[in-house]
């Protein structure tokens, strides 16, 4: 298999280190971005560390805040510079500001549309036209169920998730014809430590709903990435992938 760059915002979370790692099984060399304001001086080296640990030592890893164009371009250029041309870019940063809506402040709508919507374009600006110059590239935005069906206390999010279907829908059209896929992955409950850390009871109500009976694993969502970062999904575009156990058809 050709070895191909990717470029993987939102990396240091418990859904982008398992798409990471995915992706370094595949044979990829791995761009893990992150945002130093949102995360201790010493996450970066912490988390590097603990890769190399479980067998990942090949990390390359990025500084840059997904929500400002200017800091995107300077993260781009920093990738190319320590690993090459990105030839896969993952768009996984995200954050929720849950509220209801008659409680919900102007700050957390902008926030969350920002951080996961808006970035789309920010980072995405920097890459596909590259990548159509170059006949080959792979775009995969990390959306959610909430984007596809809604939440209660959720209409930031979920409008920036369904934002992320509609942005992915409209460039695969664009670029379908250059070599370039541009594909989404709609998540519903994954395990990730920030899941597991829900109140015991709230969570087996969580886990009752969905008819499978348990929550996806991180590395299944890794998984449907490499599928999607792959040469035998050239033909895909421009779809959806529902990653729910059955919780929500579409």
């Amino acid at each position: 298999m050709t070895q191909r760059v990717a470029l993987v915002t939102g990396a240091m979370g418990g859904l982008g280190t398992a798409i990471c790692q995915q992706l370094a099984t595949a044979g990829h060399k791995v761009v893990a971005a992150y945002r130093p304001e949102f995360d201790k001086p010493d996450k970066p080296e912490v988390w590097k560390k603990k890769m190399a640990e479980a067998g990942f030592k090949d990390f390359v890893i990025v500084p840059g805040d997904v929500t400002n164009y200017e800091a995107c371009v300077a993260m781009v250029a920093e990738a190319e510079s320590k690993a090459g041309a990105i030839d896969i870019l993952v768009n996984n940063a995200g954050i929720t500001r849950d509220r209801l809506f008659a409680k919900m402040q102007a700050d957390q709508w902008d926030a969350v549309i920002s951080t996961n919507l808006s970035s789309l374009f920010n980072m995405t600006k920097q890459v596909s036209s590259k990548m159509a110059a170059r006949g080959w590239g792979r775009i995969i935005n990390i959306s959610s169920i909430n984007g596809v069906k809604g939440q209660a206390g959720q209409t930031n999010y979920s409008a920036a998730k369904a934002g992320v279907i509609g942005f992915s829908k409209a460039l695969a059209a664009e670029l379908a014809a250059k070599g370039v896929t541009v594909n989404v992955i709609a998540p519903g409950y994954v395990a990730t430590n920030m899941v597991m850390a829900i109140k015991a009871d709230v969570l087996q109500s969580i886990i009752d709903s969905v008819p499978m009976k348990r929550l996806a694993r991180p590395e299944e969502i890794g998984g449907a990435c490499v599928y999607l970062a792959s040469d035998l999904a050239g033909f895909m575009t421009g779809a959806t992938m529902n990653i729910n156990g059955g919780l929500y058809y579409q």
